[in-house]
């Protein structure tokens, strides 16, 4: 038996199995996302189906794991010594007179700490998909939340967006940091839900692990890539029907803005050539991918040695201090500490739309992230591919 996401059209189940439901209204249609184990002949009858959409076997999903070593030698400066991280300095977000307020954001992720300090006088409506409790046990999740909309800690500015009083977490990863892809789709589907403004990922599908899973039980390489491969292209349509939901809700006054972080395996430490493009669910349509930069000193940045390429935008991602379980801090380097810089540079431009007498929409706050981005920071070496249309800025 294995076990696939399929999206139906309208609510309902199926007779005889068990089932776990996400469903979301959109316009005159409702659509359901179900996960089922289902053997071959199984399929064969859901996909026959009408009332079925989409199909896709479950992939391997996982947190896109920090680089705990600082790629670059002129690293972010101590943060005890700093009123602010470097990378809230380095996205103007210091002198922005906005701050989120009443912008909704939610954090698909491994969950939070809910009695962080950072997150105190939030509202924070939260939701397991892993069966382990909405607590955060891993740090990622806390950490991410923490960029986003953490409040400053023993008098050190953390978060971009402080103003934001509802966050939407929503565990979608598991306390060792791995996941399936029906708890990724069930986290996207409710945040859509709660309406949330912003939704942030800082995961990934991962390919070259069910590949690895494959060929561990048996699978010749070229048949295991084979079948990974087309795994993938599935789980790719999905994402598009989802986000093709999400577009739907303009119509009725709901236009979410999606985020995710383009990931961490290339390795231009090694050789400049050594660079991959963003995965799952970065290379969505319709999402805006992150890439990872630093400061080198002088006003001039470059990308990060594992930052993947063909990212919409950049952000800090290197050194970046963030809020950790324990009630304390811990400074992380990855595309994963870029995209939530993003998700909040995103919630002070929605609420700057909103002060200027215009509805925010995902249309035109992406529009204004990318038009405002700085892409003349950058030096020679790097390129469009690796930063996308340049450095994230706040509204200012």
């Amino acid at each position: 038996m294995t076990r696939y996401s399929i999206l139906r059209r309208k609510v309902g189940t199926s007779s005889g199995r068990s089932i776990d439901n996400a469903s979301i209204l959109t316009g005159a249609e409702a659509f359901t996302l179900v996960s089922e184990n289902l053997s071959l002949r199984e399929l064969t009858e859901v996909a026959g189906d009408p009332e079925t959409e989409l199909i896709a076997q479950d992939m391997p999903v996982s947190l896109i794991k920090p680089v705990t070593k600082s790629s670059c030698e002129n690293a972010a400066e101590s943060f005890s010594k700093k009123q602010t991280t470097q990378g809230l300095e380095d996205i103007l977000a210091v002198s922005s007179p906005f701050s989120g307020r009443g912008v909704t954001v939610a954090v698909l992720d491994t969950g939070i700490e809910l009695t962080h300090d950072c997150f105190r006088d939030l509202s924070i409506i939260s939701r397991d998909f892993t069966g382990e409790g909405i607590h955060d046990r891993n740090g990622h999740g806390t950490h991410c939340a923490g960029t986003i909309f953490g409040r400053d800690i023993r008098g050190s500015r953390i978060g971009v967006a402080r103003g934001i009083d509802t966050a939407y977490i929503g565990k979608v990863l598991a306390d060792s940091g791995s996941g399936s892809s029906d708890m990724t789709y069930n986290g996207m589907l409710w945040a859509l839900e709660q309406k949330a403004d912003i939704i942030s990922m800082s995961l990934g599908f991962d390919f070259p692990g069910m590949v690895v899973n494959l060929t561990n039980d048996g699978w010749p390489t070229d048949l295991a890539t084979s079948t990974a491969l087309d795994v993938y292209r599935d789980n790719l349509r999905m994402f598009d029907a989802i986000m093709a939901i999400a577009r739907a809700q303009s119509s009725f006054g709901y236009s979410p803005l999606i985020i995710a972080a383009s990931g961490n395996e290339s390795r231009r430490s090694v050789d400049r050539k050594l660079k991959i493009s963003c995965s799952l669910p970065a290379a969505t349509d319709g999402v805006i991918s992150v890439s990872a930069v630093f400061n080198s000193g002088n006003g001039v940045y470059n990308v990060a040695d594992f930052s993947n390429t063909k990212a919409t935008l950049s952000a800090p991602g290197v050194d970046v201090v963030s809020a950790w379980p324990g009630n304390t801090t811990k400074s992380l380097s990855g595309t994963s500490m870029a995209c939530p810089h993003v998700a909040g540079v995103a919630a002070l431009w929605w609420e700057e739309r909103r002060r200027s007498g215009v509805r925010p929409t995902a249309k035109n706050v992406s529009a204004k992230l990318i038009a405002t981005a700085r892409g003349d920071l950058f030096s020679c070496e790097n390129n469009e591919l690796d930063t996308g249309q340049g450095l994230v800025t706040s509204p200012q």
